[in-house]
């Protein structure tokens, strides 16, 4: 079990997006690292092709999980996230008020 879910909302603890909160929209587990919405966005220019102009698109780049806290559903905070595997199926759980962290399902 992984510890970020898409839909979970992050905080940003490091980099040049530190303290900026946003949805996850895509997880990465084999490389540690997560899409999250409005954050670590880059610019690239794209070279003009026939009749059509060159643009400048923004494109949001993957951010590294040890660089993000979930915020907790219940206390609102940012945190860690632990497990409890005495409850089947086994939940997480936010480490600071020790309550069961529920996934925004769309």
């Amino acid at each position: 079990m992984f510890k970020f879910k898409i839909n979970d909302t992050v905080q940003v603890t490091a980099g040049k997006d530190k303290g900026r909160t946003g949805k996850i929209l895509k997880v990465l587990p084999t490389d540690q690292k997560v899409l999250v919405e409005g954050i670590n966005q880059y610019k690239k220019h794209i070279k003009s092709k026939g009749n059509e102009a060159g643009t400048t698109v923004t494109l949001p780049r993957a951010i590294s999980t040890a660089s993000v806290a979930i915020i907790c559903t219940s206390c609102g905070k940012p945190t860690r996230v632990g497990f409890d595997a005495s409850q089947t199926p086994k939940v997480r759980v936010c480490h600071k008020c020790r309550q069961i962290i529920k996934s925004d399902k769309k």
